[in-house]
């Protein structure tokens, strides 16, 4: 993105990708009703009250983690969603990933973060449920948390590219069942260094 650090770009970041998600989770919520999906530590028993919306912009809040800590914490949802395939991101389980990838995000990123006890105060969970899903987060991103400046301002430019059209695309196409297929159409790309046709692609 042109500048993360510039306060009039997070609020629209935050709502680009609160929409990017709500339309994933609508459409996996669909799904589900056709076919069964695992359920895993992240899914919780009802659907959490508070938008996908108003829950990143508390995170965004208090969690005091840098701002591109959430656009490395959306390439790790992206990750986690291509290869946990069975854990499609529902209603059920949006909000716990949200705050796990975030912290998650953050401790890589950033010099300065809090325990997991603040950030599951943040996350409106216990302190024994944040270690747990931490450790499940790992294991699911097969640890792959290195994000590379070329990974990184790929996101940046495909983010920027469509907040600026104003036109949040479709995120779950037909018969795609997560988040992270129906990206890797749009982001042509699910590792971390991108081949030159896939440069060629992304700067379209």
């Amino acid at each position: 993105m042109a500048d993360l650090e510039n306060p009039d770009v997070m609020p629209k970041l935050i709502a680009f990708l609160s929409s990017l998600l709500q339309r994933a989770v609508e459409s996996n919520d669909l799904n589900r009703r056709l076919q069964p999906q695992q359920i895993s530590v992240f899914h919780g028993l009802t659907r959490p009250t508070i938008s996908i919306q108003s829950y990143l912009e508390r995170i965004f809040k208090y969690a005091n983690c840098s701002p591109s800590c959430f656009v490395v914490a959306y390439v790790y949802l992206d990750r986690f969603a291509q290869r946990q395939a069975a854990l499609p991101i529902n209603s059920f389980s949006v909000h716990r990933l949200l705050i796990t990838s975030v912290m998650v995000a953050a401790k890589f990123m950033d010099d300065m973060y809090y325990n997991n006890a603040y950030y599951a105060k943040v996350g409106g969970i216990s302190t024994t449920e944040m270690k747990f899903l931490e450790v499940d987060f790992l294991f699911g991103l097969g640890f792959r948390l290195n994000v590379t400046p070329t990974t990184f301002h790929a996101y940046c430019s495909y983010l920027q590219r469509e907040m600026i059209l104003q036109q949040p695309p479709v995120i779950v196409a037909e018969h795609s069942l997560n988040l992270g297929r129906s990206l890797k159409a749009h982001l042509c790309f699910n590792e971390d260094e991108p081949s030159s046709h896939q440069k060629q692609q992304l700067a379209i």
